[in-house]
């Protein structure tokens, strides 16, 4: 089982704990050193008010924010959880994350998502109805770009008509892209253009918020992993779908004290419904509380590292 420690790079409300020079760096290497295998950043550029005042967050860029983390590390990944690629120009995107790869040493992971919030997509003038017709398109560009070749393709907003970027990401074919969200769209879009699928735990009120599926448990998840194979069959797909999710109180809803046995416990029930990676948000409003529960978590990464 690998490990993804979610940065907290949404706390803008301990700014002076989290946002100042060296902090996402001294998390970072601290997490590397516990044995987690990536580090992860979410995505909002320009939440709206009403969301905010509902409990929604503010976010660093994910891509400058794992370039920090890129730099006080050598081994773990650099996962975007999620980057919303609807938000840009599939180009500008692709070379972000190219450039990210490349001086990295080919250690991103991508996460993507379709994004929810209808007023974000307005403010950043990007277009809402069609979000996931432009995801996959996005997907499809970047991609394209990443070889390094000549590109001739037309898309929503934009037309490259003999276009080349360079340098490639150092990971050939390109980053492993994980399609995230909980809806049959999602599971589909995951298995026929992505290497992974990553689902979060949403009960009524949350799905309800963020525009997906209820999904709540690994129960939850085997019935949809079980859609995600007959699909895959459907379409003739026949490598694996990496696919990960969030153990039991570690999202990053959740409060509370690190409960080491549930988190073990909870790890190999993912593990035996299909699960490779587990993606956490730790609990800590200061830097060295959240060190700290990053030093607890590596007994949890010796009993899960064989999974």
């Amino acid at each position: 089982m690998h490990l993804s420690y979610g940065l907290p790079t949404h706390r803008v409300d301990r700014a002076g704990e989290f946002l100042v020079p060296g902090a996402i760096g001294e998390l970072s290497a601290a997490a590397e050193a516990a044995g987690f295998d990536a580090v992860s950043a979410t995505e909002h550029p320009f939440p709206s008010d009403g969301w905010l005042a509902a409990g929604g967050h503010h976010a660093l860029d994910p891509l400058v924010a794992l370039s920090f983390a890129a730099a006080a590390t050598t081994r773990v990944r650099l996962h975007t959880n999620l980057f919303v690629a609807a938000y840009r120009n599939p180009f500008l995107a692709a070379k972000g994350i190219a450039t990210l790869d490349v001086l990295s040493g080919g250690r991103v992971i991508l996460g993507i998502g379709v994004g929810y919030l209808e007023e974000e997509f307005g403010a950043l003038g990007a277009s809402f109805g069609d979000r996931g017709e432009r995801t996959d398109d996005a997907i499809a560009a970047m991609r394209l770009a990443w070889t390094g070749s000549t590109v001739e393709r037309r898309g929503p907003g934009y037309r490259a008509t003999g276009n080349t970027m360079l340098p490639r990401p150092v990971q050939r074919p390109g980053p492993p892209i994980w399609v995230g969200g909980n809806s049959r769209r999602a599971i589909r879009r995951a298995v026929e253009l992505a290497d992974g699928w990553s689902p979060f735990p949403a009960g009524r009120g949350l799905a309800g918020a963020t525009g997906t599926a209820v999904l709540r448990t690994a129960d939850d998840l085997a019935r949809s992993l079980e859609y995600a194979a007959a699909h895959a069959a459907a379409v003739g797909r026949t490598r694996p779908l990496t696919v990960a999710f969030v153990p039991e109180g570690l999202a990053m809803t959740d409060r509370g004290d690190l409960d080491e046995e549930r988190v073990v416990v909870s790890i190999r029930r993912l593990a035996e419904v299909g699960v490779s990676w587990v993606t956490v948000a730790l609990p800590g409003d200061t830097r060295g509380a959240q060190l700290g529960v990053l030093d607890r978590f590596s007994a949890i990464a010796d009993h899960v590292a064989g999974i």
